[in-house]
């Protein structure tokens, strides 16, 4: 007849991979809003001028 051997993992061993997760999800995020920031996004060509002065005398 053969023992189970149920190991629990210990509240170290835990820890240490809940913070190599964290880690690695910012190490990632930094990364990808790095890359964002290079990417050159279209803006928009022509500068609106909107006059309110006829809507803030009708007030």
């Amino acid at each position: 007849m053969q023992l189970k051997y149920n190991r629990q993992t210990s509240l170290g061993s835990s820890l240490v991979k809940i913070l190599v997760k964290l880690l690695l999800a910012i190490v990632i995020f930094v990364i990808a809003i790095f890359l964002i920031e290079k990417i050159n996004f279209p803006s928009p060509e022509k500068n609106y001028d909107i006059n309110v002065t006829n809507e803030i005398k009708k007030l």
